[in-house]
């Protein structure tokens, strides 16, 4: 671990090749080069103007980031051409090629990271949580090892008890609820279908990956989290305390730059759009709605969210993903019933893609997300001060939920219990024929609470408000993620 004095520590960055897993890993590695780090980014060719875009426009000491794009192994592992991201896994059948894949791509990364050695030694490697090889190139190099999962510390500290103690393992469905006494004196009960994947009877990830995922959180030298001390009540000393790992709360990594100038895309066309529809309405009068980069709905929920949403008195902006695979008929509705041109007068600006959330978020306008509390999307609303409705897809979302609307109490739930099926759930889409487990009527009564909600919804706004200043103080000089990230760099050197 040993550096000379006379050069900055050198990390290598090897995100997981997923959208929600890429942005914030990169966020991280710009915030290391701001501290005075030299930071090699190693990705996949599909990817690559996504990283540089966000190393270009993350200010002070992007210059010291070096993006490599070495080629992702696609095809050798049965993948259509350019699936380079998990995210972008056309079905639930090919899952375990991506992650044939990644191993692949591993072999060609150790590879290169060999030829480092002579010019630019890594001192620390930090990888993305199922780049599990990343451990033995680390100790290859006489490096220490970081994983970054992509969640927050309360979740993570959820995924250790289950780890350890089993509980989801003595119930006898996956609707009987279990206790995870994690944060006293909070307490947490879980159904086993609400948990990470890693804990479901099956999913479409191999049972070979997730023992190797197992062990590589075990051998890692410690955790990186996009988080801040103060937001998730002591977890992340929960945390290291369970793991005997390092564990470095470095965020909200989304301040790091400007608001909404990180991503290539928010000089865009529909960037544009959001923003200028937004500049015309009143503040804190917008209802934001998006459930991640992989959300999807099936398509009788889109239409019963739909008409809660173009019912609602407040403006909203409705981010959708995969509308060009939903049902003509869908669509039809959602031609007659949104606005897609972004007309200055219009409710419901419905915006098929891409948005660039951390502006809107930042955004006067905007009162209140309805989210899928993907751990991203949660930060980001915190970092901006806006109250959530929360609606878990998959993943450790349900974790994320009881920390928003429980603990941190920002938030209030739609009530959804079970789970969106997807990719990686494991189970193949019902298409058209899944029902809507939420009707109209349940999300316009949460809607109600998240944007009026009286005594108790003005409580949540000005909570928001607190932790949205903690949040910026934890990355100014002197606040709890600058020193960890300092920390980070003094484990590395």
């Amino acid at each position: 671990m040993a550096a000379s004095l006379c050069r900055k520590p050198h990390f290598v960055v090897i995100p997981w090749p997923a959208t929600s897993h890429i942005i914030p890993i990169v966020d991280i590695a710009c915030l290391l080069a701001g501290h005075g780090a030299a930071v090699t980014v190693i990705t996949t060719p599909a990817s690559a103007q996504l990283v540089q875009g966000r190393v270009e426009r993350a200010g002070p000491g992007s210059s010291a980031v070096t993006v490599t794009a070495i080629p992702f192994p696609a095809a050798e592992a049965g993948l259509p051409d350019g699936c380079e991201r998990l995210d972008h896994t056309p079905s639930v059948d090919l899952v375990p090629n991506f992650f044939d894949a990644t191993t692949r791509f591993g072999d060609a990364v150790a590879r290169h990271c060999r030829r480092l050695m002579a010019t630019r030694r890594p001192d620390c490697v930090i990888a993305g949580m199922c780049n599990t090889w990343a451990h033995g190139l680390a100790r290859e190099l006489g490096a220490p090892c970081f994983i970054f999962h992509g969640f927050g510390t309360f979740a993570l500290l959820c995924c250790e008890y289950l780890n350890t103690h089993q509980p989801h393992e003595a119930v006898a469905s996956l609707d009987e609820l279990f206790d995870v006494p994690v944060l006293p004196p909070f307490e947490f009960k879980f159904a086993r279908r609400q948990l990470p994947l890693q804990f479901l009877p099956s999913c479409s990830i191999p049972e070979v990956r997730l023992r190797e995922l197992r062990e590589f959180e075990m051998a890692v030298d410690g955790i990186l989290v996009n988080s801040f001390e103060e937001l998730e009540h002591g977890s992340a000393a929960g945390l290291a305390a369970a793991t005997g790992k390092a564990v470095f709360a470095v965020g909200p990594v989304s301040l790091c730059g400007a608001p909404g100038l990180l991503d290539s895309r928010a000089d865009s066309d529909d960037a544009r759009r959001c923003m200028a529809w937004l500049d015309a309405k009143k503040a804190r009068s917008v209802l934001y709605v998006s459930f991640g980069s992989a959300g999807r709905m099936p398509p009788a929920q889109v239409i019963q969210l739909g008409m809660a949403l173009v019912s609602c008195p407040w403006p909203v902006l409705w981010v959708i993903k995969g509308a060009d695979s939903l049902p003509d008929d869908v669509n039809e509705w959602l031609q007659d019933n949104t606005d897609a041109n972004g007309v200055p007068g219009s409710q419901c600006l419905a915006v098929r893609g891409w948005a660039p959330q951390v502006a809107i978020l930042e955004h006067p306008a905007v009162g209140g997300f309805l989210t899928h509390c993907g751990w991203g999307s949660t930060l980001e609303s915190v970092a901006a001060g806006v109250p959530m409705a929360t609606w878990p897809f998959t993943a450790e979302q349900f974790l994320n939920e009881k920390l928003i609307v429980d603990v941190l109490r920002v938030g209030v739930s739609v009530g959804v219990t079970k789970p969106t099926e997807g990719v990686l759930t494991g189970v193949k889409s019902g298409g058209g024929k899944a029902k809507a487990d939420v009707g109209t009527k349940q999300v316009k009564k949460v809607l109600d609470m998240l944007m009026d909600g009286g005594v108790d919804g003005e409580a949540r706004r000005t909570k928001a408000e607190e932790l949205k200043a903690k949040a910026k103080a934890a990355l100014q000089h002197g606040g709890s993620s600058f020193m960890n990230l300092q920390k980070l760099i003094q484990f590395a050197g």
